[in-house]
């Protein structure tokens, strides 16, 4: 089968073409054709090796986290799907591998995709989708008539946060550039603080829940707009004690992350408001939650663009640029006229 693969860990890094054999597929995976794939930030991170102690890949690497596609072959333990079928996820780690022909999936992790969406949309989907929802329902527990604040609202987590916030009923503030003001109003965000022209921190005062993704000097800012016993999960890091425990790292590694985390828990204590860290999981049973969301019209798809299978490269340069609104996708299989 045709992949993209990388041969060694490098920031901006060459994603080759190659030919490689088909993969295997264990007892309790789905082997699914891939029609399209999602771009995320993780791909270039991964690329770049800035998560190399965390999951140490063995190279060369396919990247690739999100898929939409058709089921091709099932492993003899898998009882939901069948051939045939239509589906979307987000690949499990150590399995990863959608910017190829074909990807195996461990069935927990596999949800029909949606029926209303194409292949390229659904692809859009399963990672921001998912951190959205272990972020603000699993872990968070938003509440109706909360306030939180989502940063980046235009990227691809952001756009979709917003919409499952105003779904649960929370007041959503966000902050994102002076041409997307429109965009972040219209998927729910009712204050909108333009950061070429605004400090978030001058305007928001009193938040139950900030999402936090983007660097160390928006954490600490962030922090600050949180009211008493308010919380702040972050998917940019740094990580927490917990994270290591959950991972069963090793007692270096969780150390290490313990270390890193000190400082922002600490000053997080002082305010009194809560610091976690999320690595988000793939779960075909919070995806099939979205799904009904997604066919309700609660929430739609925020594309940018879709690039041809040949672009990978390029598709990963546009999302590493961070000008994207909503999701870059590739299109690994074309529809039929």
């Amino acid at each position: 089968m045709k992949a993209y693969v990388i041969d060694r860990y490098q920031k901006g890094g060459a994603l080759r073409l190659a030919d490689l054999p088909m993969p295997d597929l264990r007892d309790d995976e789905v082997l699914v054709e891939v029609h399209a794939a999602g771009v995320n930030l993780l791909d270039a991170k991964i690329r770049s090796g800035e998560f190399k102690l965390i999951l140490p890949y063995r190279l060369p690497l396919v990247l690739g986290h999100d898929v939409a596609g058709v089921v091709a072959k099932v492993g003899p333990r898998v009882r939901q799907f069948k051939p045939g079928d239509e589906v979307y996820a987000r690949v499990d780690d150590f399995r990863i591998g959608s910017f190829a022909e074909f990807v195996p999936v461990k069935e927990a992790s596999l949800a029909p995709k949606p029926r209303g969406l194409t292949m390229e949309e659904a692809a859009s989907i399963p990672l921001v989708g998912l951190t959205a929802w272990q972020a603000l329902v699993e872990k968070a527990g938003l509440k109706k008539g909360e306030k939180v604040f989502i940063q980046a609202g235009s990227g691809g987590v952001g756009s979709f946060a917003i919409q499952l916030a105003r779904h649960l009923g929370a007041t959503v503030a966000t902050t994102t550039g002076t041409t997307n003001l429109a965009l972040v109003r219209r998927l729910g965000a009712e204050v909108v603080v333009d950061y070429r022209t605004q400090d978030f921190e001058d305007v928001l005062r009193g938040y139950d829940l900030v999402l936090h993704s983007q660097d160390d000097k928006t954490l600490a800012k962030s922090l600050r707009v949180l009211r008493r016993g308010g919380r702040l999960i972050s998917i940019s890091g740094p990580p927490d004690p917990q994270f290591g425990r959950d991972l069963r790292a090793s007692g270096l590694l969780r150390l290490a992350m313990r270390l890193l985390s000190w400082r922002v828990r600490r000053k997080a204590e002082q305010l009194g408001v809560g610091y976690g860290f999320l690595f988000m999981k793939p779960s075909g049973s919070q995806l099939r939650e979205i799904t009904q969301l997604i066919d309700a019209g609660a929430i739609r798809p925020v594309l940018d663009r879709v690039f041809p299978f040949q672009s990978t490269q390029e598709a990963l340069a546009y999302v590493e640029s961070g000008r994207a609104k909503g999701k870059v996708v590739v299109t690994v299989k074309a529809p039929r006229p």
